[in-house]
């Protein structure tokens, strides 16, 4: 599992695919359709509620960039 402890070094693109990868699987969650995820992938081992604490993080640091 990759280390997300600091968003601040994301670049602004790289902080947008994490937010739009995190919903895509919090919405698989829901659905009960989601898969195990390769090892390769950024999200692999996180469960829902990591996903969910990930996003809220992202949301954050988005709004701290914008507020510059």
């Amino acid at each position: 599992m990759k280390d997300y402890s600091d968003l601040t070094g994301f670049s602004d693109k790289k902080l947008r695919t994490l937010r739009n990868n995190l919903n895509n699987r919090l919405e698989s969650f829901q659905n009960g359709s989601e898969k195990k995820l390769p090892p390769s992938h950024m999200l692999h081992g996180l469960e829902a509620g990591d996903c969910k604490k990930l996003l809220d993080d992202v949301y954050t640091e988005m709004k701290r960039r914008a507020k510059g």
